[in-house]
């Protein structure tokens, strides 16, 4: 079954609104910049011949990143989806995560997303409470796998404690607990719902298809919800393997973003704390999930300068530009991007996906009519 496609369900979903993020973005940029701003401080960052090459991975990671997930849901998939089309699906899932909050992002409109593409809408959905097991399943494995390298007084030790704003310190470490104690949450109720109770997984859907964007939609949503219980034990009914490669791809790809950061600071400066700069990206990720704004923008950009900018060698008073400037550097690799290909994309897809797929259907269905009415004609 599928859910009514009459008329386009990502009609909210406009292009236009990547200025919003774009704004929030540089307006916090900007408004850190005039509060930190120092005459000089550009003068510490060196532009060697490592710098070249350094970018150059940190564009390659974030491709990684995206081949991952490509990959992944190839796999999800049984094959079924070429890499051209999972590409096209995962470029406007991410876009759509770019211009929603970080709470909401793309998950709730990545049903229709695959379902477009070929996909039953009650496949679809099993598709894509797969795809967000697996993502919530790197983040529950690694966050405490990585406490038991990194202390936990180091990993959140940042440059806020050496200013002595011990309060707002702890309150990013109030959020990142909150994030991760959602995050537990939510793999539990996708686990249960998943291996354990399909039933339960279609009543996470019919709660999904209450939102604003998908209400009109939410009758359909409940006859697929019986195909959900039926593909969910065909997932129960995966192989060890299955799942292995699955999460690999996963692994793959969350680990690749992480390490984009890394490459641009070595792009710039000698450093050594990899692995706590890997750690503390994670426990950022975690605190996004709560941003109320567009992609995290602003957000993001703060944090990446309380968490990160203790690791770039430049005297103090000329630290607070270099580290704004390169949080505005992480973001133009690793999130404008986004909004700029689903920019593009996205017009091109409705069109096909739903104006032209409608003009199609009704121009067949004149057809069918008129043939049975020349049928009625002959034997009447």
């Amino acid at each position: 079954m599928a859910v009514n496609s009459n008329g386009n369900p990502l009609s909210k979903i406009k292009p236009h609104r990547i200025i919003l993020p774009i704004v929030i973005g540089l307006a916090v940029v900007a408004y850190m910049f005039w509060k930190e701003f120092e005459p000089g401080s550009f003068s510490a960052i060196e532009f060697g011949k490592w710098t070249a090459i350094w970018l150059t991975v940190a564009i390659i990671l974030m491709l990684f990143r995206d081949i991952g997930y490509i990959l992944r849901l190839m796999i999800l998939t049984d094959g079924e989806f070429t890499f051209r089309k999972a590409l096209r699906v995962i470029m406007l899932w991410e876009f759509t995560s770019a211009i929603t909050p970080s709470a909401i992002g793309g998950t709730s409109v990545a049903i229709l997303y695959i379902n477009k593409e070929g996909l039953s809408v009650g496949r679809s959905s099993a598709v894509v409470m797969a795809t967000s097991f697996l993502d919530e399943l790197y983040f529950i494995l690694m966050f405490p796998l990585l406490l038991l390298v990194v202390r936990p007084s180091v990993l959140f030790s940042t440059g806020l404690a050496s200013t002595g704003d011990f309060s707002l310190a702890n309150n990013l470490l109030l959020i990142a607990g909150i994030g991760f104690s959602v995050k537990l949450a939510y793999v539990i109720v996708l686990s249960y719902g998943l291996f354990v109770n399909p039933r339960g997984l279609k009543w996470l859907l019919l709660w999904i298809f209450k939102l604003p964007i998908l209400r009109r939609w939410k009758h359909g949503a409940n006859a697929a919800g019986y195909e959900i219980i039926t593909n969910s034990k065909s997932f129960k009914q995966k192989p060890f393997s299955f799942w292995l490669k699955a999460f690999g791809a996963t692994f793959f790809s969350w680990t690749s973003r992480y390490w984009v950061a890394n490459a641009l600071l070595l792009a710039f400066f000698p450093i050594s704390e990899h692995l706590l700069i890997f750690a503390r990206q994670l426990v950022m990720w975690i605190m996004m999930l709560v941003s109320p704004t567009p992609g995290g923008s602003g957000f993001a950009e703060y944090v990446f300068t309380k968490f990160l900018g203790e690791f770039i060698p430049v005297e103090p008073m000329l630290l607070g530009s270099v580290v704004i400037a390169l949080a505005f550097l992480w973001r133009v690799v690793s999130y404008y991007p986004y909004l700029i290909i689903g920019a593009i994309m996205f017009p091109k897809w409705i069109k096909e996906k739903f104006i032209d797929s409608n003009s199609h259907n009704s121009t067949k269905q004149k057809e069918e009519n008129i043939a049975i009415a020349k049928e009625e004609e002959v034997y009447s």
